[in-house]
């Protein structure tokens, strides 16, 4: 891709399975080699780069070091940053559920105690990749505590996330980008899971209203499955080359 194409072209990628790998501790996951340095290459060059993932902006700007250049996209959308994480803004609906998040999150570590929770402010994840038999007891209480409290379930690999009750996902994101963003040739997005499909959706929509621009979908695989393969134009087997398709494009 030459610099003319790249400087039309937005950059959108997922963290978790995307550019790190799965891990047991969500924690203590950290970005496979060389990819901060090549988003901070590429966002020199495109249109738009950014991080759009189910982590809290803090998370993303701690693990990619905070290059600037870098938009982030956190819990979803429910969070923003454009410059690498020094200022956050939260979407404002969203706001006014934090102590719910609190409550449910607290809930979870105490009706669960074998599963991992992971709170991050405006959202709940309860975790049973470490614990799989306990399935089916994680998304029964997932759904029974949004029903009684108002929330909204998002579901992942081996995960069930509480959210507040907002229309926002990672297609809502790269909607916005894309009609916010002037003279965009084309658009790609880099994911791993479910989550993502929204965001694989967005860029279909926009290639089918405008057969001029190039919506290019990559799919990283993951051992415990590959929800993403059936509307990807590019498939890899793993994070680790995701950075060297990037420093391909830079080429």
């Amino acid at each position: 891709m030459d610099s003319a194409q790249l400087s039309h072209t937005a950059f959108f990628f997922d963290f978790d399975g995307t550019l790190s790998a799965i891990g047991p501790d969500p924690e203590k996951v950290r970005p496979v080699d060389d990819a901060p340095e090549a988003l901070a290459a590429l966002a020199g060059q495109a249109a738009y780069c950014a991080v759009v993932s189910a982590r809290p902006v803090a998370f993303l700007a701690a693990q990619l070091h905070a290059v600037p250049g870098i938009q982030l996209h956190g819990l979803y959308g429910l969070e923003y940053s454009a410059d690498g994480g020094a200022t956050v803004t939260t979407l404002p609906e969203a706001a006014p559920y934090r102590p719910v998040i609190d409550e449910a999150a607290r809930a979870a570590a105490e009706e669960l105690p074998t599963a991992l929770v992971e709170h991050k402010g405006l959202s709940c994840a309860v975790h049973y990749r470490n614990t799989p038999e306990l399935a089916d007891a994680v998304e029964l209480w997932a759904a029974g505590y949004a029903t009684e409290h108002g929330l909204k379930v998002q579901r992942g690999r081996m995960v069930v996330e509480l959210k507040p009750p907002v229309e926002r996902d990672k297609g809502h994101v790269v909607r916005e980008v894309l009609e916010q963003t002037p003279d965009l040739a084309g658009g790609w997005f880099f994911g791993d899971d479910l989550g993502d499909r929204p965001a694989f959706a967005a860029l279909a929509e926009r290639a089918e209203r405008e057969p001029v621009f190039k919506a290019v979908r990559v799919a990283v695989a993951n051992p415990e499955g590959d929800p993403l393969s059936d509307l990807a134009d590019l498939m890899l087997d793993r994070p680790e080359e995701v950075p060297g398709v990037v420093r391909r494009l830079l080429r």
